[in-house]
């Protein structure tokens, strides 16, 4: 999930974190929250909120899954909801930790302002494989106090111009110059079709993805 919102002087900042240095897979370096698919994502939230048709038509199978997985991650790393006022007549079912949070603060999720930035699969060589979706979201929705559960360490809303001083990998500095674009020149949601990203020779390549894989997380 990349957040994004408009600091005091109208510049960009990008909700960001660091993996710790205990971590076996990418220790110390800088990402935006994220993490996998859980089974009660695929459930009914029970709040009348689905994805834009064309980011839905993108993810495929199951796309308000993606979604869910990417909002409740957001909440277990950063402490933070991010989503709407809801309607005062609105009643959910959804009763998941996530869901019930939203009643509480009085929100309801808004899955169609999501965008959909890329799909991005690690290369083959690399000692864990993922299989990631990557979203844009209005940070200025986000609501709650910065904390989390400790998988993200100097949680920060970042200036976009200090991100060149950040540890960050090749896929995260192409998602969030794609998103920084796509924010700055207020691209409509779904009108760019989301790319592949892969990896041949361990070279990042850019492609269009003909079709959607089994679900893992969603960033």
């Amino acid at each position: 999930m990349v957040l994004i919102r408009a600091a005091r002087k109208g510049e960009p900042e990008i909700l960001i974190g660091r993996r710790p240095a205990r971590m076996g897979f990418l220790p110390g370096i800088h990402v935006v929250p994220g993490g996998r698919v859980d089974p009660e994502d695929s459930l009914p939230s029970g709040f009348a909120s689905a994805p834009h048709p064309q980011i839905a038509a993108a993810l495929g199978r199951q796309p308000a899954a993606f979604l869910h997985a990417a909002l409740r991650e957001t909440f277990e790393e950063t402490g933070l909801l991010v989503g709407r006022p809801a309607a005062p007549e609105s009643e959910t079912t959804g009763d998941s930790e996530l869901w019930r949070a939203y009643r509480v603060a009085g929100l309801a999720p808004d899955l169609g302002g999501f965008d959909y930035l890329c799909r991005a699969i690690t290369p083959v060589t690399s000692r864990r494989r993922f299989n990631t979706r990557f979203f844009l979201a209005d940070g200025a929705g986000a609501v709650g106090e910065l904390a989390g559960n400790g998988e993200l360490e100097d949680l920060a809303w970042c200036p976009a111009a200090r991100l060149s001083d950040l540890r960050l990998v090749d896929v995260t500095e192409y998602v969030l110059e794609t998103a920084l674009r796509r924010w700055r020149d207020r691209i409509p949601i779904g009108s760019e079709p989301p790319k592949l990203l892969n990896y041949r020779n361990n070279i990042m390549k850019l492609s269009q993805p003909r079709q959607t894989g089994p679900m893992r997380a969603a960033q």
